[in-house]
């Protein structure tokens, strides 16, 4: 079978970086950015070189600590849970391979698929089912010819958290045709209130994780993202960065050990938003008529059905009469569904919530 054209785009982050900005920005999904000040830094904690051929060691030794695995386990590459993934996808992915997907799910990790030429195969995620991991549809798609499934947990667009005993149980059902399970934690940081951290990763299994410091946390600017595979996997996945990467930023590396050290403050920065906007949201939009919708107790985001009227001209009224965005759910193949966020400054996400209520009141 042939493998499928490449694609060499990603129309979600076309859109996320110039067609979502607005005075009252409901579309970004992460928590509101940090400042340099959140993060203690002394010029002492700085250094433009060091040695970190194939990352820094104390950043590595650090993500291995905290999720309690052997750091050889540990790829550090620098750019975000973005290119953790896309790196992960290109050492698991050749042309033509047959990938099962969760449907709905991030659409860069769609089209990072589509760009190595995998076979996609979705799986749904059932609003019905509130939107859980249904391990039987997986082990129906499942084919003697899949390599690889896609999941994100909590789950992108709805936030939807699945135990690691379900995950799990979809990575058996991989394991038995020969196949993977590439797992995106990067917003289970966000469940992680009392400082324990925990993935679905184990180093003897067929599950791999990525994850960063960007969603939760407020810290997009220094990149930190990391990959959790199995030890021969991931010096396969060090040795493919030399064709792509190379190394990161060792000031940006330098900022991750800091940050790593503030997590307590940058965790109880992000939980007070969080909250905060999630209190607005139910207030505001839980009980809208014109939106059918699960609102989770976690996560960043809600992902609801707009009821009786068109989500992407109710975007472009939002937009240009109240200076309001939000993601159209076209972007997760969902297009009657709107991906609201609820990580950004406390009095702007209320006033965007505010506005986003009158226009829908007036539909």
């Amino acid at each position: 079978m042939t493998a499928p054209d490449r694609i060499l785009k990603s129309d979600y982050m076309h859109f996320a970086k110039t067609g979502s900005q607005a005075r009252y920005n409901l579309a970004t999904s992460g928590v509101a950015d940090c400042v340099l000040a959140d993060l203690e830094l002394s010029l002492d904690d700085l250094a433009l070189h060091g040695p970190n051929p194939y990352g820094f060691a104390p950043l590595t030794e650090v993500v291995a600590a905290r999720f309690g695995v052997d750091p050889a386990c540990v790829v550090m590459v620098g750019g975000g849970c973005s290119f953790s993934n896309h790196l992960a996808l290109a050492a698991l992915v050749a042309p033509g391979d047959e990938v099962l997907v969760e449907d709905p799910t991030y659409e860069i990790l769609q089209s990072t698929l589509g760009y190595l030429q995998a076979r996609q195969v979705p799986v749904l995620r059932r609003p019905q089912a509130r939107w859980a991991l249904e391990p039987e549809a997986f082990a129906a798609a499942l084919t003697p010819a899949t390599r690889l499934v896609v999941l994100t947990n909590l789950h992108n667009p709805s936030s939807a958290l699945d135990d690691h005993a379900t995950v799990r149980a979809i990575a058996d059902q991989a394991a038995a045709v020969g196949a993977r399970l590439l797992v995106d934690e990067v917003y289970m940081e966000l469940m992680f209130k009392d400082g324990v951290a925990h993935t679905a990763f184990r180093e003897d299994g067929n599950i791999i994780v990525t994850s960063s410091l960007t969603k939760a946390y407020g810290l997009s600017g220094i990149r930190c993202g990391w990959i959790l595979a199995p030890r021969p996997l991931a010096e396969r996945m060090r040795q493919l960065n030399n064709l792509f990467g190379s190394l990161p930023p060792h000031i940006s590396e330098r900022m991750g050990v800091v940050a790593f050290q503030r997590l307590p403050a940058l965790r109880a920065r992000a939980t007070a938003l969080v909250e905060a906007n999630r209190a607005s949201y139910r207030a505001l939009l839980a009980q809208h008529p014109r939106l059918d919708q699960v609102v989770f107790d976690q996560g960043t985001t809600v992902f609801p059905r707009l009821i009786g009227a068109d989500v992407d001209a109710l975007f472009q009224r939002l937009t240009a009469e109240r200076e309001t965005s939000f993601v159209p759910g076209r972007f997760f193949g969902r297009p009657e569904h709107l991906r609201i966020g609820l990580g950004g400054d406390v009095a702007m996400t209320r006033t965007g919530l505010e506005r986003l209520a009158a226009a829908l009141d007036a539909l």
